[in-house]
């Protein structure tokens, strides 16, 4: 009895170690490729890569070797890694991932690189698929064994620019087989852009006021110390500029608030009515000044949006007062307020329409850009920052809407904010 228990743990035992044995590749490069799905930091993607590495290393007898140990197995789960194949696992990498040999002709490509570069048929030459020269000289240095591995940055222009950090490293165990992984960095190069460009233009914009008030200081007290006339004007001039610094940097700390907080739940339901009905009286007094009639088109019933107050207060004011600035030779401002219904779903769409000089077809994309002026000096003078309509278009994202912009030159503009309807 003691000699049969022996030998069942004896074999029991050398069960053990031949199902670890016939599984650790598999799962190592499962495992492997979790890692890179559930992270997107490009560091990483070595791990991608060696998820590669053990299936298409295994790839001329994987199939054959899984199936043996899948034989070995009586349980389900065996049977069931069985059927995973190299393609399987590299379809899993999400990034575009191509397997050439050393020849330079490709060998598989996964869907990702298709659905990025388009059709890839087995056995084209990747040196003419991807004729950039940085391309060319990394897959000839793989190919040829000079180096085991190489990153590049490989960027494309058509149909849309896209530049991609790109890492090659052989795979082959017996076979020379090499893999190319992309990883997309066209986002992160356009935040980079934006936010030099954003840094570069709020300097600017901060320069200039400072530069004009140390001017006026030097001259009160050089030449025009003891000139009241001269005394008073620099000073009012010196107050306007301070006063549009710290418009300047109010703006630039609500837009910072604003992306800190990208996405807004939906909050309470709001009448759409009261709230513009608080602004247009907050604006009368500007309006009066500037010689613009304010019109109201709004309907008897409840226009409900849901999201927040103040923020939507921020809104419709940043709309109507530059409807009221720069469409003031116009003489008109009109408010309305609609229902519609665009492919089955209900919007509330709130109008500021002004009959001012209008907006040049080709500037009406950039408006709501960050210091995007379309004229910089009409701009200034009516005390603008260039952020308004930035700030407009992100309290409308956060809020799950929308901002379109109709103008002809010579007949005014019209900014519509489109709500979706609770």
């Amino acid at each position: 009895m003691t000699e049969t228990s022996e030998l069942q743990e004896t074999r029991a035992a050398r069960f053990r170690r031949r199902l670890f044995a016939s599984r650790w590749p598999l799962a190592a490069s499962t495992a492997a490729i979790a890692a890179v799905a559930a992270s997107p930091s490009w560091t990483l993607a070595a791990c991608a890569v060696a998820a590669v590495v053990c299936v298409v290393a295994f790839a001329p007898r994987g199939p054959a070797a899984v199936r043996n140990a899948g034989k070995a197995l009586s349980s389900r789960e065996g049977r069931a890694l069985a059927r995973i194949a190299a393609e399987d696992v590299a379809a899993a990498v999400p990034d575009p991932l191509v397997v050439f040999n050393a020849s330079g002709a490709l060998v598989h490509a996964n869907q990702a690189a298709e659905a990025a570069f388009g059709p890839l048929a087995s056995g084209i030459s990747l040196q003419l698929k991807f004729r950039a020269p940085e391309m060319q000289a990394l897959v000839e240095k793989i190919a040829s064994g000079r180096a085991s591995s190489g990153v590049v940055d490989y960027a494309e222009r058509v149909p849309v620019e896209r530049v991609f950090r790109v890492v090659a490293t052989s795979i082959g165990n017996g076979e020379r087989l090499f893999a190319l992984v992309f990883k997309d960095q066209s986002e992160v190069r356009r935040i980079d852009r934006m936010r030099a460009d954003f840094i570069a233009n709020a300097s600017h914009e901060l320069r200039t006021p400072l530069a004009s008030i140390a001017g006026f200081v030097e001259t009160l007290r050089g030449p025009a110390r003891n000139d009241p006339a001269a005394r008073d004007h620099f000073l009012q001039i010196m107050q306007n500029q301070t006063s549009r610094m710290a418009r300047l940097i109010d703006d630039l700390l609500s837009l910072s608030r604003l992306e800190m907080k990208p996405f807004l739940s939906p909050g309470a339901r709001l009448d759409v009515r009261q709230i513009l009905q608080s602004v247009i009286d907050s604006l009368a007094p500007l309006a009066a000044d500037s010689g613009v009639l304010i019109e109201k088109h709004v309907p008897e019933a409840v226009a409900e949006v849901a999201g927040d107050r103040d923020e939507l207060f921020q809104v419709f004011e940043n709309l109507l007062e530059n409807a009221i600035k720069y469409g003031q030779s116009g003489g008109k401002v009109v408010v309305s307020i609609d229902e519609t219904a665009q492919a089955g779903r209900r919007e509330v769409e709130v109008t500021f329409r002004d009959f001012g000089p209008g907006i040049p077809e080709e500037h009406i994309p950039r408006v709501t850009e960050r210091f995007y002026r379309v004229d910089v000096e009409t701009s200034r003078a009516q005390k603008g920052t260039g952020l308004g309509l930035a700030i407009v278009k992100h309290i409308l994202t956060r809020h799950n809407a929308r901002l379109s912009i109709r103008s002809k030159v010579g007949e005014g503009a019209a900014f519509t904010a489109h709500f979706p309807a609770p």
